[in-house]
């Protein structure tokens, strides 16, 4: 038995989400795990000079937990806690991937935290331009809500950082474009997952 790890991260409100659940029903033995799961409580969570609290950072995420659950994961995926997409069907050049199990891990600080760094076969990061993920990051409503000023106080500036660390520190991550249609971020994932797979079988 095989396992590919695959890392989908980037900005906030950039597709991360959609492209996972919708990889995750096309590609057989498929498992999501989402970063946003091991976010610890509000009353964990740190706050800075501003009054904004500090979530879009490492310490504001169980990430001790995350590393385990892919590892656990990695050993052992069918009898995992993460759970399983629900595949509507296997393309004809991948049945004999039977034996391959698919890991999407998709969250928005996945490259930065150095654990991580040896699991990933393939890493994609979605970027969107600041006006975009600003107009889209009103439209979500979180628990806690974003106060006034928190995208451009906290939230894209961390982005930023993070963002720099990250191409300073990892090699070979795939860019994607967020503002292209879902169609065509799937379709260049998809196909770049199957010829992963393919090459396995040779």
């Amino acid at each position: 038995m095989k396992v590919l790890v695959i890392g989908l991260g980037g900005v906030t409100n950039g597709g991360k989400t959609t492209l996972a659940k919708r990889l995750g029903k096309q590609l057989p033995n498929c498992s999501i795990l989402y970063q946003d799961d091991f976010f610890k409580p509000e009353s964990e969570i740190e706050i800075d000079e501003h009054g904004f609290k500090q979530y879009d950072v490492l310490d504001a995420l169980y990430m001790e937990e995350m590393v385990t659950s892919i590892y656990s994961w990695m050993k052992n995926p069918t009898g995992s806690s993460v759970s399983t997409a629900e595949s509507k069907s296997t393309p004809l050049n991948l049945k004999s991937t039977e034996e391959v199990h698919i890991l999407i891990a998709e969250g928005f600080l996945l490259y930065n935290y150095e654990p991580l760094n040896e699991v990933w076969d393939r890493k994609y990061f979605l970027t969107i331009p600041y006006e975009e993920c600003k107009r889209r990051r009103s439209t979500r409503v979180y628990q806690p809500a974003d106060p006034p000023g928190y995208f451009d106080g906290h939230v894209w500036p961390m982005y930023l950082k993070h963002k720099r660390e990250m191409k300073e520190n990892t090699n070979n991550i795939v860019y994607l474009d967020g503002t292209k249609s879902e169609e065509d971020l799937f379709s260049h994932v998809y196909n770049d997952i199957v010829r992963e797979l393919e090459t396995w079988n040779k």
